[in-house]
């Protein structure tokens, strides 16, 4: 159990949060007023209270809301805690949606002391249920339920879809596919097929967002831009073969160039990367492949299944 030391907020984006007496809390939306608010995943930002006070033992010099936190809380240990978690104070409840953030620019804090807190020490929440709190109220942390649904991320690689010239068929299919199955889509893009590009989404989907599934589109034939199997490998932890071989067999069947496809499918953390080809045709055959397996190696990793015979 924990404690609120402050609530804060901001009413103008770009703008130091400052302390307020209390917050309300809407659903599905973030605190009243505060300027990061909306229908996004991040809707509130947390901060443990122990660690700004370490960070001003250091000579730091921060108040409440310096670091952007919309609630500093005592006594929960934000670093155990997965995406899909749930906070539960007063009537309100939050429920986990990223850990930590990318650090574009070093702010003034950073150049001061040579360290900044939320990057690493902070997570995101959104609103579930809505309700007004206070500091000095109480909040508890709770798992993840272990029935909660699969979360999906779609990466499209296109150089001129990027550029304007095609508009992306496949992500929408891929995205429709998931959708149908039960899996919560979180995030659904299209970038140039640059490696350091995608190398930097597969990290911050699997490490911060820890999305269950990431499929990338597109970028695993020949031409010498078509890297994405490089670029997955270079992040992956173990790998998972079997996938990307059973989709060029069944694929096989369809095509005899589905030969010349160098998809690859890696695990990072909890979650699983896999490469499929850009086409949208190719896109919805791959899916049906395997969608209907790809759940109990989900809960294998997830740690809800252990036996893989049926």
């Amino acid at each position: 159990m924990g404690v609120i030391k402050a609530i804060c907020i901001s009413e103008k984006k770009g703008t130091n949060k400052h302390p307020v007496p209390c917050g309300d809390f809407l659903e599905d939306y973030g605190i009243s007023n505060d300027a990061h608010a909306g229908k996004w995943h991040r809707q509130v930002s947390l901060l443990p209270a122990e660690r700004v006070r370490e960070f001003n033992e250091k000579g730091g010099g921060v108040t409440d809301g310096d670091f952007g936190e919309n609630l500093l809380v005592d006594g929960v240990d934000f670093s155990a805690l997965e995406v899909g978690s749930t906070l539960k104070a007063g009537n309100v409840i939050l429920e986990i949606t990223q850990l930590g953030k990318e650090c574009h620019r070093h702010c003034s804090i950073y150049h001061r002391v040579g360290e900044c807190i939320m990057p690493v020490r902070g997570v995101f929440a959104r609103v579930l249920k809505s309700g007004r709190l206070t500091p000095g109220d109480e909040i508890l942390a709770f798992p993840p339920s272990p029935k909660r649904p699969f979360t999906a991320a779609v990466i499209t690689l296109s150089d001129k879809g990027a550029d304007g010239l095609r508009v992306d068929e496949s992500g929408p299919a891929a995205v429709s596919l998931l959708s149908d199955a039960g899996y919560r889509v979180i995030e659904a893009f299209l970038i140039p097929d640059e490696p350091k590009e995608l190398k930097h989404h597969l990290i911050r989907l699997s490490d911060s967002r820890q999305a269950s599934l990431i499929l990338t589109l597109g970028g695993t034939g020949f031409s010498p831009r078509d890297t994405t199997p490089e670029s997955t490998m270079a992040v992956a932890q173990r790998n998972a073969p079997g996938i990307a071989e059973a989709i060029r067999s069944f694929s096989m069947q369809v095509t005899k160039r589905a030969m010349l496809s160098r998809g690859v499918a890696v695990i990072r953390g909890k979650t699983l990367i896999i490469n499929l080809p850009g086409s949208p045709k190719a896109v919805r055959e791959s899916i049906g492949f395997i969608l209907n397996e790809l759940p109990h190696g989900l809960e294998i990793l997830r740690g809800g299944a252990t036996e893989c015979a049926r």
